[in-house]
């Protein structure tokens, strides 16, 4: 499922579908990808909406990733489940696994499938312990067999404090619950038609790494999780020293200071006395320049930091300029293309829109040309 808007994680998504969000300088649908590859999963379909074609043009046939990918681009938004069940064909043969194109997971799909087979139902969905079911869609069980949801419920009316995670295990017969061309919901539409019919709808409780990358905070947490190696995925780059990996072609220079972990993607530039105190993401094409501080940052690809410029527990999109002795302060988020002037303040918690331009007295004006 690759159709999201992403509205949550704007403007980081601004001029980014959320599949093509980077954990770790990688789109984390790769990730997911590379995951199903893992458990020997290679015939793939994706749904998609919003910049379909970066997400095609990225990904191509799949064969670069191990995988045969199929796509179906919807015109309109169909529904979770109404966006799968335009490949009722292509699932006819059997068994077949429904996951998010831009959740973050280590699950093992192997052992989640085998469950799945071994309970004999027509679904099966994975779900994860939380700490706070009021955040989530609940599931509601008996020794396995969903009996019902709730969604959100206040703590002191939940009756589980297991939450759905949007990943399932589905026999083709599921499309008997899905109208062909209509506007479906696997939650809202699906699941209680199943439960009404009487049908065997079970859950698996999911032991490994699931973030929904559903916010900001989620996103932060997600590449954090994935340097410090809380969620098992491949970090790009060779590991120069401990807790430091650093892409082709990137430069450090002498007389800078990098406090681990941290990730440099490839082609990137820091300069002498730049201090790097990680967690630490820089993506690649970054320069770092003399006597900039970062501190708990993510950097997406061609970002710059200035001369003497400061960010701390911030974000910044694709070609963001902060040029010297400006100010980036915590849990700033910076559209792409943004430009921060010379001694510029960014507030903390702040959102620049995509293309932003930020003068040195802090206001943003329209950039040039628009």
């Amino acid at each position: 499922m690759a159709a999201g808007l992403g509205t949550r994680l704007y403007p980081l998504t601004g001029q980014t579908a959320k599949p093509m969000v980077p954990i770790l300088n990688r789109p984390v649908m790769e990730h997911m990808l590379n995951l199903l590859c893992r458990h020997g999963i290679r015939q793939v379909a994706a749904n998609l909406h919003y910049h379909p074609e970066k997400i095609r043009t990225y990904f191509g046939d799949g064969s670069g990733f191990g995988v045969e990918l199929t796509y179906n681009v919807e015109d309109e938004l169909l529904g979770t489940a109404g966006g799968v069940g335009v490949f009722r064909e292509f699932f006819a043969d059997g068994t077949f696994v429904v996951m998010s194109g831009d959740g973050l997971t280590d699950i093992d799909l192997t052992a989640f499938l085998a469950a799945h087979g071994a309970g004999g139902g027509m679904a099966t969905m994975a779900v994860k312990q939380v700490e706070d079911p009021s955040l989530y869609g609940v599931v509601v069980h008996d020794e396995g067999r969903v009996t019902g949801f709730q969604e959100k419920p206040p703590r002191a009316e939940a009756r589980s404090n297991l939450c759905n995670c949007g990943i399932y295990a589905f026999e083709p017969g599921i499309f008997d619950f899905v109208p062909p061309g209509e506007f479906v919901d696997w939650a809202k539409d699906v699941f209680p038609s199943l439960l009404a019919a009487g049908l065997p709808f079970h859950c698996w409780e999911l032991q490994g790494y699931w973030n929904d990358v559903g916010n900001i905070e989620q996103y932060r947490l997600g590449n954090f999780d994935a340097l410090f190696g809380r969620v098992k995925l491949d970090v790009p780059g060779r590991e120069v020293r401990p807790g430091v990996w650093v892409g082709e072609g990137t430069e450090i220079e002498e007389g800078a200071v990098l406090e681990p972990p941290i990730l440099l993607g490839a082609g990137c530039l820091v300069e002498t006395e730049a201090q790097l105190i990680g967690p630490l993401i820089i993506g690649d094409g970054c320069v770092i320049e003399r006597g900039a501080m970062l501190e708990g940052v993510i950097h997406w690809d061609g970002a710059k930091a200035g001369r003497g410029s400061r960010l701390a527990g911030s974000i910044l999109g694709k070609h963001v300029v902060v040029h010297h002795e400006a100010v980036v302060r915590e849990d700033a988020v910076i559209g792409d293309r943004s430009e921060v002037a010379p001694r510029a303040r960014i507030a903390a918690g702040a959102r620049l829109e995509p293309r932003s331009c930020v003068g040195p007295d802090g206001l943003c004006v329209p950039p040039e040309g628009t």
